[in-house]
């Protein structure tokens, strides 16, 4: 996102097909009560991608203004840019998820229990959207947590999910741990599970 000409395709395809949608949502979810949210970039596959990727809440690199204004796998942060490492590894491409948040209101902090269950409304929305869903990928404590809500509050909507697939965030505190051999544990659990979703896009 700091490539000026790139930025400026995203700005551009703000509402293109495949996005429109979800940007709609996310216009629809602004308010005053809870705040703004980021739209998703174009780069991603909106509601044709096989991939629905949940982390926490949306990041300061996220932010219009300060940052890019979207959820963006090329955002410059080194969160997003650790994912981009690791679906590149396994050959998941950016057109192959839509990113989301457990908490999708920005917030920068942890999301409270209630927090998250004001995330499962929207999070339905969108997989309700998804019209070529295959997976949904779930990074940290709170994306399963959010996730676990939406299951006990629409159980037959979470059964039409192909895949769901849980492991660590992709930040560096997650694996933040005194003993070196948990460290390693949290490392190949992550890898293992984006080797999975590879296979269950049939890339791997």
């Amino acid at each position: 996102m700091s490539d000026p000409t790139f930025r400026a395709e995203q700005e551009a395809g703000r509402y293109a097909a495949h996005v429109r949608p979800v940007n709609e949502l996310v216009d629809s979810l602004r308010d005053e009560h809870r705040g703004w949210m980021p739209h998703v970039a174009p780069l991603h596959g909106g509601i044709g991608a096989g991939v629905l990727s949940v982390l926490r809440d949306p990041g300061p690199a996220t932010q219009d203004g300060s940052g890019s204004g979207f959820l963006c796998i090329e955002n410059d942060d080194p969160t997003a840019e650790r994912q981009l490492e690791m679906f590149d590894e396994v050959g998941v491409t950016p057109g192959d998820i839509t990113p989301w948040n457990a908490y999708p209101w920005y917030i920068n902090a942890a999301p409270k229990a209630a927090q998250l269950d004001a995330g499962v409304e929207p999070l339905v929305a969108l997989l309700d959207l998804m019209t070529n869903l295959r997976a949904v990928f779930l990074q940290g404590n709170d994306a399963r947590n959010g996730w676990s809500r939406l299951v006990k509050r629409y159980p037959d909507r979470a059964r039409k999910v192909e895949t769901v697939i849980a492991t660590f965030h992709p930040g560096r505190q997650a694996l933040f741990h005194p003993d070196p051999d948990v460290r390693r544990s949290r490392v190949e659990h992550r890898a293992a599970a984006y080797r999975e979703l590879a296979g269950a896009l049939d890339r791997g």
